[in-house]
């Protein structure tokens, strides 16, 4: 599934691992954030933190209709304000997909897979 956007030169698709990309680049570059989640936690419970090529198995791209939301799976750094964690990420993936792909993000559903103290 991808996403059409129709130009004066033509139509531009944008297929949705591509937006997931770019959205979990985005989050990752958050404070607070220690890591993408796979959206399949393990049997056991425990989350594994995902490399950048495997952004996409963190975020789920929806289209309903005209409306676009957007689910990410992340592991937060421990101390850190939940809230104000998910709050950014929120913020920072729906203006890096307005400025670089020209999308408008109606809803950003974020959801905590586990909480990790930094290695110091």
């Amino acid at each position: 599934m991808s996403i059409e956007m129709k130009t004066e030169h033509g139509t531009i698709d944008i297929s949705n691992e591509v937006i997931a990309s770019i959205a979990g680049g985005a989050a990752v570059d958050c404070y607070g954030i220690v890591g993408m989640a796979s959206k399949k936690q393990l049997k056991d419970g425990l989350s594994e933190i995902l490399r950048k090529e495997n952004f996409t198995k963190g975020v789920i791209v929806r289209r309903n209709e005209e409306d676009l939301c957007i689910d990410m799976y992340i592991i937060v750094s421990y101390g850190t304000k939940i809230s104000e964690v998910a709050h950014n990420v929120q913020t920072k993936v729906k203006y890096t997909l307005d400025k670089t792909l020209g999308l408008s993000v109606d809803s950003i559903n974020i959801f905590v897979q586990g909480v990790r103290v930094s290695n110091l």
